[in-house]
């Protein structure tokens, strides 16, 4: 019997590498997006509706007409720094809507849910590599949304037997290695897209959103996961639940950082163009350092990402850029 997957925010950038890892091994697929960040004509196939996972009626429709075995919550207002400028829309999305969709489920006796979360739960971290039981401080609005529904979850799985698997992201960032999907926002906030923007001849310069953090460099360091390991974890999860597994978290990351400078190196030597580069203001909510420790979900769930060296990652974005913009 076919394993039906609801995914929910499947038209974004990791929703769109998750559809097709799911399609290509055999899963029913069925996308609920309201659209208003993701891109239909990206998705690879599978059943795709249009809608918001916090209306109830539509979610009424939805768990009725079909038998889902498991949920991937893909929907959330994702900007550091914009959830430090508008809270309230990061409390309402992320939030208020996963609400409306965990009822849904309970009421209709679906109770397996993988959910997209973050590392913007640690805040600044005390130590690095960050481990799954660092203290949580979030440092933006974005980062306490994902720890609230972190919670709510592990409250639901008491009171209605939920079980769930919550990923906390490091950096997502590359693109399939067919070059037909790729990270598109609007706006892009994200450095790797960013900077191949530049590359690309659309943007003039790349702006270093501070240079006076305490590292190395002067510059954020981060942890980078390519997005297509990002899919295959949420694969691992996948299974694993099915298996009646343990209600888990789960760091997924490449357990080495970069600086925003060594990036940009990174990316000028890629694609062989100079990428100017300017210092600029902190964002709000950055701290300095993220790096995983992911030996959690290496030994628990057996995930071995493919793509571990920047170069890699950088190389996949770059194709997908010169395809996306003919360059």
């Amino acid at each position: 019997m076919t394993t039906n997957v609801l995914v929910i925010g499947g038209a974004g950038y990791i929703g769109l590498h998750m559809v097709k890892e799911l399609l290509a091994a055999g899963y029913g697929v069925v996308t609920l997006d309201n659209l208003s960040r993701g891109h239909r004509e990206l998705l690879p196939g599978g059943e795709f509706v249009e809608g918001d996972m916090g209306d109830p009626a539509l979610l009424r429709t939805l768990f009725s007409r079909h038998r889902f075995d498991v949920v991937m919550h893909f929907a959330a207002c994702s900007l550091a720094g914009e959830s430090v400028r508008q809270p309230l829309p990061y409390y309402r999305n992320n939030l208020a809507r996963t609400v409306e969709l965990l009822d849904a489920m309970i009421r209709h006796n679906v109770v397996r849910l993988i959910f997209s979360s973050t590392a913007a739960v640690y805040g600044e971290p005390e130590h690095t590599p960050i481990m799954e039981d660092h203290p949580c401080h979030p440092a933006n609005p974005y980062g306490e949304t994902k720890l609230a529904v972190e919670h709510l979850l592990r409250d639901c799985a008491v009171a209605h037997g939920l079980r769930y698997i919550s990923l906390r992201y490091f950096n997502a960032a590359g693109a399939d290695i067919s070059g037909t999907l790729g990270e598109r926002h609007r706006p892009e906030t994200h450095l790797i897209p960013l900077l191949l923007q530049v590359a690309a001849g659309l943007r003039a310069e790349i702006e270093i959103l501070g240079t006076d953090y305490p590292t190395v460099d002067g510059t954020c360091v981060r942890d980078y996961v390519h997005v297509s390991d990002l899919a295959q974890a949420h694969l691992l999860a996948l299974r694993s639940l099915m298996q009646h597994s343990e209600n888990m978290v789960y760091n997924v990351g490449n357990s080495r950082g970069y600086s925003v400078r060594e990036v940009i190196d990174t990316a000028r030597r890629i694609s062989g163009h100079p990428i100017p580069a300017a210092a600029a203001a902190r964002r709000p909510g950055d701290p300095a350092v993220l790096i995983a420790d992911s030996s959690r979900i290496r030994r628990d769930l057996g995930w071995r990402p493919r793509y571990e060296d920047l170069d890699s990652i950088i190389k996949t974005a770059w194709a997908w850029h010169r395809r996306e913009h003919g360059r």
